[in-house]
């Protein structure tokens, strides 16, 4: 059993970002091919597959955050890539597995990075997926949200810097 809940992309961003992405650029649907098998949808936190109808946007999480609690997160903004379904009907949300956080692929490295109710980083660490994955990002998290300053935390990938998921406070 995870101890925290990951957090796909609200629906409400989603809905926008399937017109315009966070940089202003249009969404640009298109067929999933074999190349593209296995990168992480972040509406439904699950791998794609070959023949799905998904689009490459940008997305900036902690603006969005910021947003809805009035966080200024100055320089801390950015934006990056993020995988979705090019329309809702095509995705059927986010199903959370109980036992395991999405994209635990054991050996993997992922950043997990820390920021405060400011949104400004409080701080982050690298994690190489351990075998017993979901205990090695329940380790993480807690080391995390030891700190009574972090509000959240953006799990990415140390390769692309992609955000896969966010964990709020619980």
């Amino acid at each position: 059993m995870t101890r925290y809940t990951a957090r796909p992309i609200e629906d409400a961003a989603l809905k926008e970002l399937r017109s315009s992405d966070d940089a202003g650029r249009p969404c640009l649907p298109y067929t999933a091919t074999d190349d593209d098998a296995g990168s992480p949808l972040r509406c439904c936190l699950r791998p794609i597959r070959p023949g799905e109808r998904i689009a490459l946007v940008s997305y900036a999480p902690l603006r969005r955050w910021a947003a809805a609690t009035g966080a200024d997160p100055g320089a801390y903004d950015e934006q990056g890539p993020v995988f979705l379904h090019a329309a809702a009907e095509e995705c059927a949300g986010y199903v959370p597995d109980p036992g395991r956080y999405p994209f635990d692929r054991p050996g993997a490295l992922r950043t997990l990075r820390r920021y405060d109710a400011r949104g400004h980083i409080a701080g982050g660490r690298l994690l190489e997926i351990p075998a017993a994955a979901t205990a090695g990002f329940d380790a993480a998290l807690d080391e995390a949200f030891a700190d009574p300053d972090v509000a959240l935390v953006h799990v990415r990938a140390v390769e692309y810097g992609c955000l896969h998921f966010e964990v709020r406070r619980p």
